[in-house]
Parts: structure tokens; sequence; C-alpha cells
């Protein structure tokens, strides 16, 4: 059987939260938040926000470290689960320096 591999790890910021009192039992015990991916967490770059489960206790308004697909199920130690997205950081500073032109 081909595994399919996970994106690499993305920057985001949490812009929301969803509550789901039904839901798979895969997902149980987790907090679902909308991560609005972003360019270095300064600015968005794609308005499709997604739900990612939480895998570090982020809140509102935070920069974020996220991941998708096979990685983000792994990420939340469910690797048979219907997770698509988790987040797995909270960023407290970037350092980086643009490239010369």
């Amino acid at each position: 059987m081909e595994r399919g591999r996970g994106g690499p790890m993305r920057i985001g910021r949490v812009v929301g939260t969803v509550v789901a009192t039904r839901k798979d039992e895969s997902y149980e015990g987790f907090k679902f938040l909308i991560v609005q991916p972003g360019d270095s967490g300064k600015k968005s770059v794609n308005k499709d926000n997604l739900v990612a489960v939480d895998t570090v206790g982020a809140g509102i308004g935070e920069q974020v470290l996220f991941c998708t697909g096979r990685a983000s199920r792994f990420a939340a130690k469910k690797p048979e689960s219907a997770i698509d997205a988790a987040v797995v950081g909270i960023i407290d500073c970037i350092d980086y320096q643009e490239k010369d032109k």
C-alpha cells in the first residue's frame, strides 16, 4: 500500500475556534482551531482558513506552526484518524533575512 506524504510545516495565525459536541470518536479530546495560513506570520496569503486540531494549547491571535496531511495525524498521535491539519507549535519569534534582489 502506498502511503501519502504530509505537507511542509507552515506558519499561520489562529483566528477562531470551532465547537462540535458531536464528532467522530477519533477527535475526542481535541480542541479545533481556525487557522489562517500566512507568509512568515506577517500577512495572509490564502483567504481559505482551515480547521486544525490543537496539539499544543494555542489560542486565538497566536502565530502558530501547523502541518497538513499525514504528518498532522502523527502529530496528534492518531495515525488512523481523519485529521488533515494540526497545530504543532506556538511561535515566540520569527527571525529571518530577506534575500537581496
